[in-house]
């Protein structure tokens, strides 16, 4: 259980809910309520099924292109870190696909890059390359699907959370979360690091 709980921050975080939030937000102001709930439906399966087909697929493309897991764990850890500082400065930009409007933007941006993005699709694979059984698989998906439903739920509930919070608050959140992505992308990088170094004693 402690398991799936720490899994499943770490997911529902490195997803950036709260910079989806401020997408979500900007591009659907024209929309009605059954409108925003089918992008939302539309973007939390689109996530889904992106982030399991990476879980899955992850350790084929190492093997495919000859990376070792530890490689990998510092280049996607060091994406994910870099991203994380960029959101605790502020400089994220808006990405493209923002003008549009109706449901064309559930998945993009919105699922991709902005709830996926290169550092999250490079975490899934290493999570994924470090499965051992289909109980550690089930395990993982569970606290994926609660880290989408958990988004979803986010979405569910914008205007309220903006009314609460403010236009300030919606500007902090992202840094906090920013905060905890940069950590989570630096152990990632640590442990590959060590990793690393363990294999190359071995070897000698």
């Amino acid at each position: 259980m402690e398991h799936f709980i720490t899994l499943y921050l770490k997911l529902f975080f490195m997803m950036t809910p709260f910079f989806v939030l401020s997408v979500f937000l900007i591009l659907s102001k024209s929309l009605n309520s059954s409108e925003k709930k089918r992008v939302i439906l539309k973007l939390s399966i689109t996530v889904l099924v992106i982030s399991l087909v990476f879980l899955i697929f992850g350790q084929y493309i190492f093997s495919l292109f000859g990376i070792t897991l530890d490689a990998f764990k510092i280049g996607a850890g060091t994406v994910l870190f870099l991203s994380a500082l960029e959101m605790i400065k502020g400089d994220t930009e808006m990405p493209e696909g923002t003008n549009k409007r109706g449901g064309d933007f559930a998945i993009v941006p919105l699922a991709i890059p902005v709830a996926i993005g290169p550092g999250v699709i490079g975490i899934l694979m290493v999570i994924g390359a470090e499965l051992k059984s289909f109980t550690d698989f089930m395990s993982v998906t569970a606290s994926l699907i609660a880290a989408v439903l958990s988004i979803a739920a986010v979405l569910l509930f914008s205007n309220k959370i903006q009314q609460l919070l403010g236009q300030q608050g919606l500007e902090v959140l992202p840094k906090i979360t920013g905060l905890f992505v940069s950590a989570i992308g630096a152990q990632i990088v640590f442990s590959g690091v060590k990793g690393f170094f363990v294999d190359s004693l071995l070897l000698h």
